[in-house]
């Protein structure tokens, strides 16, 4: 019924003309590019904790997906079956393993978290940050790179994160002193991670002499969504003990100064994994990316935000 699914899909795309392809390319390829920066400008603007709720749901859900990804090793649709004809270039931007889908499992906390911080006071804003997240797992489907069930339980797993981490900042606000051990406990969990997807055995089937799937190709993206939950860890201890900062605030300091980390994050979004991999090997290339970005948004720019704009009042600090 999936495959069949798909391939209605495919139809529609073949009978429109491809009309809506280029918009569906373009809001996969956003998700997992620079929506990111949208939670981190909440974070470092306009409130430290909600913006770190979101980044801190889509960090380890990411982390955790890649685990459950390289467990099922679960072949893409046009591999199970030949029917399937992905759009546009999709066959070669989807690497390796499909479930569950990485597109929904990025997109889903971070639409999601929006979402849930949003609620109180935007709910038109809430319900189009629900949008979105529908329509980049519905994406993946029309594009022909994932299936249904690849896509609900991306879904399901965002919205398990963001319940889990709501609860776990619940908990953390009446218990402060307990935050350095669930940060060793994620540090050390994302480490046997590593260790597990390194050496795992992996299905190495071969169709006229050739390897379906390359598991060395996909443990980049394991490598390198693992290192998410590590950085955060480490970067948010450094940010606690050290730094503590607030958001800069809407002022024109604050703006300012989060402008030109946006600049800086746009960059090392797009131009720093390329010689990473180059220097390191496409494994620790992918590893390190992920982790300096981490660092530079949870740690870094918080710093120069507070250098620069000084601390709230006690008031606003304990607030």
């Amino acid at each position: 019924m999936d495959i069949d699914y798909l391939l209605a899909l495919q139809d529609f795309r073949n009978n429109t003309g491809n009309a809506l392809t280029p918009f569906m390319e373009g809001i996969s390829l956003f998700a997992v590019t620079y929506l990111v920066m949208l939670p981190v400008l909440v974070y470092w603007l306009l409130d430290r904790k909600s913006g770190l709720y979101v980044l801190a749901s889509y960090y380890t859900c990411c982390a955790v997906n890649a685990s459950v990804k390289l467990t099922a090793c679960v072949y893409r649709p046009w591999i199970r079956d030949a029917r399937v004809l992905p759009a546009g270039d999709a066959i070669e931007t989807a690497t390796g393993y499909s479930f569950p889908s990485g597109h929904t499992v990025t997109a889903g906390p971070i639409y999601g978290g929006l979402a849930v911080i949003s609620w109180k006071k935007w709910k038109w804003l809430s319900a189009l940050f629900v949008l979105c997240a529908v329509i980049t797992g519905f994406s993946r489907n029309y594009l022909g790179v994932h299936t249904p069930q690849d896509v609900f339980v991306g879904i399901f797993e965002s919205v398990l994160w963001l319940v889990l981490i709501r609860k776990l900042f619940g908990y953390l606000s009446e218990h402060p002193d307990k935050l350095k051990w669930f940060l060793l406990g994620g540090f050390l969990f994302g480490w046997a991670a590593i260790a597990y997807m390194t050496f795992k055995p992996y299905p190495m089937t071969y169709v006229d002499g050739k390897l379906l799937v390359d598991p060395q190709r996909m443990m980049n993206d394991g490598y390198g969504d693992t290192a998410y939950l590590i950085g955060l860890c480490v970067a948010l201890f450094v940010e606690r003990k050290w730094i503590r900062f607030e958001a800069a605030g809407l002022n024109a300091k604050g703006i300012g100064v989060c402008a030109v980390g946006m600049v800086g994050l746009w960059a090392m979004l797009t131009y720093l994994k390329s010689p990473l991999d180059a220097l390191l090997g496409t494994h620790w290339g992918h590893f390190l990316h992920s982790f300096l970005v981490v660092f530079y948004c949870i740690a870094l720019v918080p710093l120069f935000i507070k250098l620069i704009c000084g601390t709230h009042s006690e008031a606003e600090a304990k607030a």
